[in-house]
């Protein structure tokens, strides 16, 4: 199994992968969430001026949030500062739309995108809200027509399954880990969690801040796909619920995804002193280094070809040491 990362697209980015690629991470994956971090495109170049070896890409893009032809300019610049380095993910838009509040994009809008995307690094002429376009970067301005980068798709259930199939050279998952990863080769997981001491309780203030960002999307998935009413079943889950409506309905989403991935925002913290914190082991992959790697072969085992690992906390150099010390020679 393949051992990556993932960040929450940061000013410290470019620093952060820099550090994974010397720790020996296979590829470093990071968010496209402009409501709370710094532009995609501009971190990702200037991770591949630091760094030599690491797999570079977004993960994952939100269509909605530029024209296919600036994604096809940024992939271009991207793959001439790191050639075969590059790969793309796309996704419906999680964090980077709900967190704006809107709803996830339709899967015929994503496949339009895709195709008209992949065309345009393939040097074709495409037709875009009814006008036809391709791109025209001269010598020096982008490497020559076709840029070939992998596409992979975020998909977890049939409609997506079926855009990955035709579209995507991969299946980008997290959250939930669909029965159809297996008809896939590569398949990048994307999980949160902490290695934890042999005798360290899973409610640590170590486990809090490096394994409860992870931990938090729990809720926040269960709000946003569920309601209010699945949320209150989870541990803790009413103190979280009592925090977030505070806020009035139209501003909500704000008070659901404040710090998402990054630190645990006030509902989540009414929820994990309300006892949710003994969701840890199950809601992330947290544990000793032991039960890491138990839960990394049983990942393998279901399809998973590379663990993409979202450090957390203030020691993103530790979390990063102690996760790939542990996931090293895990076979898929």
């Amino acid at each position: 199994m393949q051992v990556s990362c993932a960040f929450p697209t940061a000013l410290s980015t470019p620093d952060d992968i820099a550090v994974a690629e010397e720790l020996g991470y296979e590829r470093a994956w990071i968010y496209d969430t402009p409501q709370q971090s710094p532009d995609v495109w501009m971190t990702l170049a200037l991770a591949a001026q630091r760094t030599e070896r690491i797999g570079l890409g977004p993960g994952v893009l939100v269509p909605s949030l530029r024209h296919p032809m600036v994604n096809a300019a940024g992939t271009a610049t991207l793959a001439a500062l790191a050639p075969g380095r590059v790969a793309v993910a796309f996704g419906t838009g999680f964090t980077g739309r709900r967190a704006m509040g809107h709803g996830a994009i339709t899967w015929s809008f994503m496949d339009a995108y895709i195709r008209a995307y992949r065309a345009l690094l393939a040097g074709e002429v495409i037709e875009w809200e009814g006008a036809r376009m391709r791109m025209l970067h001269p010598d020096g301005h982008a490497p020559a027509r076709p840029v070939e980068v992998p596409v992979l798709v975020g998909a977890l259930g049939p409609k997506g399954n079926k855009v990955a199939n035709e579209l995507g050279d991969g299946l980008f998952v997290t959250l939930q880990q669909p029965d159809f990863m297996t008809e896939y080769s590569w398949v990048p997981y994307l999980a949160w969690g902490t290695v934890l001491d042999d005798d360290e309780p899973q409610d640590s203030d170590h486990a809090r801040v490096a394994a409860g960002p992870g931990w938090a999307l729990a809720y926040h998935g269960a709000y946003e796909f569920a309601g209010a009413d699945a949320v209150r079943e989870l541990p803790g889950g009413a103190a979280w619920m009592d925090v977030v409506e505070r806020t009035s309905p139209d501003e909500r989403h704000l008070a659901v995804h404040a710090g998402h991935c990054v630190e645990l925002n006030e509902a989540d913290r009414a929820a994990w002193d309300a006892g949710g914190h003994v969701m840890v082991r199950d809601a992330t992959l947290s544990g000793t280094r032991d039960e890491v790697r138990r839960r990394l072969a049983e990942l393998g085992a279901r399809g998973v070809t590379e663990i993409v690992y979202q450090p957390c906390g203030p020691d993103t150099r530790s979390e990063l040491a102690r996760f790939h010390e542990a996931a090293a020679g895990v076979e898929s």
